[in-house]
């Protein structure tokens, strides 16, 4: 389906530049054409402020624009009316029989209905989590899931092949703390005496997990040379974090197309490639006994560490040699990483990182997100009920269930902070925005099989000109236009304002049109309704989907 603002750009352009050639416009080019949604009802359904923008180009009146731009606008089957209203904006109104028809049209299309080309095959990384695999998720760590992997989604719907990437930071300085705790909590479980270091991990999991690895592996540990365990046992933690990661991000539907280690960057070479790279560019310098990447010469406002004065690689080493290896040997045309607000420093240093490897900076894409506040009867809630430490992903999401907890993380635009209220997620009426929408498709669910072996297939899609018909027929159709929206500003949270405003509409319909008519006269509109349900049906369980929830028949 090709979108109707996209056709009305196209159509003014047009319209402008025939003014043009029969001089009732000066020459000037054409620039984008916005095309908006007027605020008001009344005003149509679409409208364009093009001509005001125009004013100072043409030297002429805005208003005057206008008029000469509809009197050149060429026939569109779509709009009904066209109005110039004060000081030069023009609106759109659109066709009442068009709009009937667009409902065969979503029927058709089926579950392609929705799909935006803006990504044109492009291949898109999206990496998001990627937490320390030094204990559970938490949630924050939620927020960065679903963030990502409704983009992704939608990046998938709008075009791109899209790979979902974990990056799993199992090198660096705090690996090793990970390892000398985790030994510790093993030798403790098994009745020895030992010391958790200072900077290590002191919250109960690590008691937890270095239990279960004492049940596990006995006293073998133990026996092995001290280095020789320490890696050991940080190999069997990582993967045992790792694998809880896994189960927790499965419980709210989101799989990964690759889980990275970033081990592998040192260990298959990747770190050697970047370093040659900066030193043969000049973008490396040697001082204070530490290898420096030169970001001040590049704009930055100051120098990095890309190998420590004991030798050891730094954090920005890493992230050169992944996203190095992300561009130039996997080839991706895009990457989109989803990190936590405190990374608001690291965003200036990836653009230097990317033009000093030869990369447009425009194809890495950073989504920074604000902190999430837990609230239960009012009252924020700091810490976890079941052991006084953090409060974890996995025990939220049992408590509220995998779809509250992907729309309520998903319903603010990723810079705004937000409150998750737990008590709200749980609750089965009408203010929790979740229950309302989920209603509204098993209620559609509900009507059509009520309805049985009904001929719907058959009904009159013309007859559908009562106001709230007209109004869900409206909204049905501002999908494609919303997954377009968030791929191109990478914001997946319009999509929750769009399924609550969908939901809204099917339920006004359902207030003021009865559906299903017993009586002979109303049979035709019956029909004509269930197809128009049915239609409803699939739209809102697509965005249901792709927001990663799921769409009930029956509650």
């Amino acid at each position: 389906m090709q979108m109707t603002d996209a056709l009305l750009r196209d159509a003014i352009a047009k319209a402008l530049k025939r003014a043009q050639r029969q001089g009732e416009l000066p020459a000037f080019d054409i620039p984008e054409i916005p095309v908006e949604r007027p605020k008001q009802a009344e005003m149509g359904d679409w409208a364009t402020p093009v001509c005001m923008q125009l004013a100072r180009l043409a030297r002429m009146a805005p208003i005057k624009i206008a008029e000469a731009m509809v009197k050149r606008l060429p026939e569109l089957s779509f709009i009904s009316r066209v109005q110039v209203a004060p000081p030069g904006f023009v609106n759109f109104a659109l066709d009442e029989g068009w709009l009937c028809r667009q409902v065969e049209t979503i029927l058709a299309e089926g579950e392609r209905f929705g799909l935006a080309d803006v990504g044109q095959g492009q291949r898109m990384q999206v990496e998001y989590v990627s937490a320390n695999p030094t204990g559970p998720l938490h949630m924050g760590s939620a927020r960065n899931a679903v963030l990502g992997d409704a983009l992704a989604n939608v990046l998938s719907n709008a075009g791109y092949r899209v790979q979902r990437e974990y990056y799993v930071n199992d090198a660096g300085s705090r690996m090793r703390a990970f390892q000398e705790t985790l030994l510790a909590r093993y030798r403790q479980a098994l009745g020895h005496e030992a010391q958790v270091p200072e900077d290590g991990y002191h919250g109960p999991y690590m008691v937890e997990l270095g239990a279960e690895l004492a049940q596990r592996c006995g006293t073998s540990l133990l026996e092995m040379p001290a280095d020789q365990a320490l890696l050991e046992i940080g190999r069997l933690g990582v993967a045992q974090v790792v694998d809880g990661a896994r189960s927790d991000l499965a419980a709210m539907g989101i799989v990964y197309d690759l889980w990275f280690s970033e081990q592998t960057l040192y260990d298959q070479g990747q770190f050697e490639a970047i370093m040659s790279i900066l030193r043969q560019g000049g973008h490396l310098d040697l001082h204070d006994g530490a290898v420096w990447f030169k970001a001040t010469a590049l704009g930055g406002e100051k120098d990095e560490v890309v190998v420590r004065s004991d030798g050891t690689p730094g954090y920005f080493a890493s992230d050169i040699a992944y996203h190095y290896n992300k561009f130039s040997e996997r080839g991706f045309d895009r990457v989109i990483d989803v990190w936590g607000a405190d990374h608001q420093g690291h965003v200036p240093r990836m653009r230097y990182m990317m033009q000093a490897l030869g990369l447009d900076p425009r194809r890495l894409g950073i989504i920074l997100y604000q902190l999430v506040t837990l609230k239960r009867g009012g009252e924020v809630v700091r810490l976890s009920k079941r052991t006084g430490d953090m409060i974890t992903l996995r025990e939220v999401l049992d408590e509220v269930g995998a779809d509250a907890m992907r729309y309520f993380l998903l319903s603010r635009s990723a810079d705004s902070q937000m409150e998750f209220d737990i008590d709200l997620a749980k609750e089965q009426s009408d203010e929790n925005p979740v229950y309302y929408i989920q209603y509204a498709h098993a209620r559609i669910c509900s009507i059509l099989r009520h309805a049985g072996d009904a001929p719907h297939k058959d009904g009159d899609v013309m007859l559908l000109t009562h106001p709230a018909e007209q109004g869900l027929i409206r909204q049905m159709l501002r999908l494609p236009e919303v997954v377009r929206l968030a791929a191109e500003q990478l914001a997946p949270h319009h999509l929750t304002y769009y399924a609550y405003d969908l939901a809204a509409a099917f339920h006004a319909f359902y207030r003021d049109c009865r559906v299903v008519s017993s009586e002979a006269e109303e049979q035709d509109l019956t029909l004509a309704r269930l197809k128009l349900v049915d239609a409803a049906r699939l739209v809102l369980r697509r965005t249901l989907r792709i927001m990663g929830m799921s769409a009930p028949e029956v509650m």
